[in-house]
């Protein structure tokens, strides 16, 4: 493979010698390259309408024609190989992405079938925002757990009295921003 240096798409390919008598002239992959980059890239843009995808789609189906240049150059078309290449390239990345798009509108119808939360549940959230940190946790693992006052008072390492005050405190604290909340809202 002889090297060109100065090169670009659509040139003419380099003068070489001419090959000896009896001698089939095999042209370097680089002049092939050269020659022909550019018109594989407009037919796939014009095919798959983002030219640089197209681009990246001819690169790569240049790359595998490099890697096999050799049975490549005795072709008598080794473009249309190139081509057919870039074309199953361009319909495996169609394929690709319709299966990912069916994959997200799969997920989405799945998404769209669950309720949101109810205004009493939102009202209940920002108030349990509001209380202090351990009156929240009161509450929640008392009312939502279903921890007694001696399993939360053992897993807070605090006296039973401190919990039954918590809890006292955040019932007294959630029922005033409840009331305040809640006004136009459905029963809590």
């Amino acid at each position: 493979m002889t090297a060109m240096t100065g090169a670009r798409a659509n040139e003419p390919p380099s003068a070489t010698a001419a090959p000896a008598v009896g001698q089939v002239a095999t042209p370097s992959f680089d002049d092939f390259y050269h020659a022909h980059f550019r018109n594989v890239t407009t037919q796939l843009g014009a095919y798959i309408g983002d030219f640089s995808q197209a681009q990246d789609l001819a690169q790569e189906a240049f790359c595998r024609a490099l890697a096999r240049w050799d049975r490549l150059a005795g072709y008598d078309d080794p473009v249309a190989w190139v081509r057919q290449v870039a074309w199953n390239l361009a319909r495996s990345r169609w394929r690709r992405l319709r299966t990912a798009r069916n994959h997200l509108l799969r997920q989405r119808q799945t998404e769209a079938t669950m309720a949101g939360p109810t205004p009493d549940r939102v009202a209940i959230d920002a108030a349990l925002a509001q209380l202090p940190a351990n009156h929240r946790r009161a509450v929640i693992l008392h009312y939502l757990a279903d921890l007694s006052v001696n399993e939360i008072a053992s897993q807070e390492g605090v006296a039973e009295g401190t919990v039954k005050s918590w809890l006292h405190r955040g019932r007294l604290a959630l029922a005033g921003l409840l009331d305040e909340s809640t006004e136009g809202v459905g029963n809590v």
